[in-house]
């Protein structure tokens, strides 16, 4: 066995989608928020990407990792990742529907995973890195037309990531909460290493996000 494969199984384990300590970053104001709020749960592979691509929207008030989709009350990260309770990680977002819509959030999201993968997310994969949309009977239908209008820019056969039913979103533990701001060189190495921005340029041509 060379020496490279093991380096970076050594590298992967430092970078990997699980916590480390955490390095402090302000928190950024928001301006021109007309006081409105709703939800949306969107499950991308490891929450911390979702979580830092959904944050640099205008319009997003939150964004907060967590799981979704499973049978277990209040689960942990360490039950997820070992996939005895059916949860996906996943982001619940918190946006003003006067600054940013449903419909183009679902539209972001889709720019910002690999939709053709069924088994996880770039380095991350398990049953726990699966993609998808959860949404309310209010929104499956902007939902449903944009994974349509997606799927269709890059063939509907490949297109996996489905729309679920809304569920119980149960937040992560701290250590997990904006993880790619708190601690900015982790998140890069990780980010690099599992090759994300490659593959989704790969998939999506130069509307990648």
């Amino acid at each position: 066995m060379s020496s490279r494969p093991l380096i970076s199984l050594i590298f992967l384990s430092l970078v990997a989608c699980s916590p480390g300590p955490a390095e402090s970053a302000p928190d950024a104001p928001q301006d021109g928020d007309s006081g409105r709020r709703e939800t949306a749960v969107f499950a991308g592979g490891c929450f911390w990407s979702v979580e830092a691509n959904f944050e640099r929207i205008p319009g997003v008030v939150a964004a907060v990792s967590g799981f979704a989709g499973g049978a277990t009350a209040r689960p942990t990260y360490e039950q997820v990742v070992r996939g005895s309770t059916g949860h996906l990680e996943a982001v619940q977002v918190t946006y003003d529907p006067a600054r940013v819509s449903y419909r183009q959030l679902v539209d972001r999201f889709w720019l910002t995973i690999d939709p053709t993968d069924p088994d996880g997310q770039f380095c991350d994969q398990g049953p726990s890195y699966a993609t998808a949309v959860f949404a309310s009977p209010a929104q499956r239908p902007a939902a449903e037309a944009s994974r349509r209008a997606a799927a269709g820019r890059i063939g509907a056969a490949r297109f996996v990531t489905p729309v679920r039913d809304a569920v119980r979103f149960w937040p992560a533990e701290a250590s997990h909460q904006d993880f790619a701001r708190r601690n900015p060189v982790r998140y890069a190495g990780y980010s690099r290493f599992c090759g994300r921005t490659e593959r989704l340029r790969a998939v999506w041509g130069a509307a990648a996000a």
